[in-house]
């Protein structure tokens, strides 16, 4: 028992004095916190939505959308390729998830057959005796889509939220077409909510200028153009624009969107990659003197005219922009477009009144329950209860500092994890004291009873406590919000009860003995 390694010993010093130094911040004021010297740790426990207070999000992917998306594709592909082999059609179109058209010339079916068997691998395709093809996309082909889209929504909403400065949002996937989002400390989420509600699909498209949008409403949109309104209401703004269908650039081109000043007015300057420059270049050089137009879910932004060529692969949004639109903007345009529209199904914000009295309560629970395994392990076990308090104080001390470095985010439950580790902080020890008791009893000297204790209570402490954190691992993996929180601080619990009562306790024993050699055992 003596036989206690020196550097096992620096080893319980430097784990105790490092869990302390994290910890600290903790008990200390805000301001003295952020004043705190750079080289020391700094970071505070963060508190989930039911402690903080802040806003809960339930959002819905349309995935509705990206199937019509993805037949779209698919008819864009089959036009292509009828038009390459000047095959004659009509009556293409999407409907019931699925692509049908009509080849008009009976000469035409068999090549149009050879064209179209293998227009898209996770398609069948159906051939009539009119003439008549039909194009329907597999069940596997179509979740497939649903759930990239849903993976690909959750990650832009990941990055809009975290452009905001939101601090441990919780977003995950519920059901098939849902996510979750928490986002503690956020008091008002109009803002969060009029960024995840727009798709922010940026396209560059001419302006038509073969007619003026008076004439197109008195007469008819010319083919291959569409007439859309401006993105915000400005007297300088015209009220609709007309522009030509086709894409010139696409926003997916965009790496890099901030908010500036040109000529004292806020501005949006973007960047794209090298393919984007490519095309964005070809384009500006191509329509020298024509209005671009600049549109955001179709919607116009701006519509400037072309000055010179923009070969630099960078240019500058304007418009009546505030400093937050601007900010915003930009914002969405570096966090990327949305597959699909969200729609929020469920708001609700919590009051930072019912999370603080949620950790008043928990002081409250954890003073009451530690008093009492204070008093019953002192009562049970005289000076090896007074280690074993001093062991416990360290390990609480030495779970917040865990939380705090890990950053990880406590909630309600969490709490609960911790009160119910202060129990069994503690159960480890009194395994190992009534074995040393047992020995005793047997007639052993206490450095042997001591000795034979730790060694015989050692297995059954390691199996006990690996069980628990195999449960805790469990409801981490598959559990979601408040069952995560809970697990978390119960695998904490169970890793710093396992240092404190095998290694901390028998430190100070050793140290105890050493220097007394006691004739007997004080249990």
């Amino acid at each position: 028992m003596l036989q206690f390694p020196a550097w096992k010993m620096t080893l319980v010093v430097v784990i105790c004095i490092i869990g302390a130094l994290y910890a600290v911040p903790n008990f200390l004021k805000t301001e003295i916190s952020e004043n705190w010297p750079n080289f020391a740790p700094g970071k505070r426990v963060s508190l989930g939505l039911d402690l903080q207070g802040g806003s809960y999000l339930l959002l819905k992917v349309d995935l509705d959308v990206v199937i019509e998306e993805y037949l779209e594709e698919i008819s864009t592909e089959v036009r292509k390729k009828l038009r390459k082999a000047r095959i004659g059609y009509s009556k293409l179109g999407a409907s019931e998830a699925s692509v049908s058209v009509n080849i008009r010339k009976k000469e035409d079916f068999p090549e149009s057959k050879e064209l179209l068997t293998n227009i898209d691998l996770k398609s069948e395709v159906e051939f009539g005796s009119n003439g008549f093809v039909k194009i329907s996309p597999l069940d596997e082909a179509l979740e497939e889509r649903k759930l990239l889209a849903l993976q690909q929504s959750i990650e832009i909403v990941r990055r809009r939220i975290d452009e905001t400065g939101v601090r441990e949002p919780t977003i995950q996937r519920q059901g098939n077409d849902r996510i979750l989002v928490q986002l503690p400390g956020v008091d008002d989420p109009d803002r969060i909510k009029a960024l995840l509600g727009q798709t922010a699909k940026m396209v560059f498209r001419l302006v038509d200028v073969s007619k003026s949008v008076n004439e197109a409403l008195a007469t008819k949109v010319p083919s291959g153009s569409e007439l859309l309104a401006p993105l915000m209401d400005s007297a300088s703004e015209p009220s609709l624009y007309l522009v030509k269908k086709r894409v010139m650039v696409s926003g997916e081109h965009l790496i890099d969107a901030q908010a500036s000043f040109q000529d004292g007015q806020p501005v949006v300057s973007f960047r794209f990659d090298t393919n984007g420059s490519k095309r964005f270049g070809k384009v500006t050089s191509e329509n020298v003197n024509r209005p671009f137009a600049i549109i955001l879910d179709d919607k116009v932004i701006s519509a400037p005219v072309i000055r010179e060529p923009i070969l630099g692969g960078s240019g500058i949004i304007s418009g009546s922009f505030t400093v937050k639109t601007a900010n915003d903007l930009a914002l969405l345009l570096r966090a990327g477009a949305l597959p699909a529209p969200l729609t929020v199904l469920e708001e609700r914000t919590v009051g930072p009144g019912l999370g603080f009295d949620s950790i008043e309560a928990g002081k409250l629970a954890s003073i009451i329950g530690l008093c009492l395994v204070i008093v019953f392990m002192v009562v049970a076990y005289g000076l090896f209860g007074f280690f074993a308090n001093l062991a416990l104080f360290f390990n609480i001390v030495i779970i917040l500092g865990a939380l705090s470095a890990l950053q990880a985010t406590l909630t309600l439950p969490g709490i609960a994890g911790i009160v119910l580790t202060i129990g069994m902080a503690v159960d480890a020890n009194v395994l190992i004291f009534e074995r040393i008791r047992e020995e005793v009893l047997l007639g052993r000297t206490p450095i042997s009873a001591i000795d034979a204790g730790y060694k015989r209570a050692l297995t059954t402490i390691i199996d006990s406590n690996l069980t628990t954190l195999f449960a805790a691992i469990c409801l981490y993996s598959f559990g979601s919000g408040p069952i995560k929180g809970f697990a978390v601080t119960l695998a904490i619990g169970i890793l710093t009860s396992m240092f404190t009562s095998i290694m901390l306790t028998r430190f100070l024993i050793v140290l105890w003995l050493r220097g007394k050699r006691p004739s007997a055992v004080p249990l």
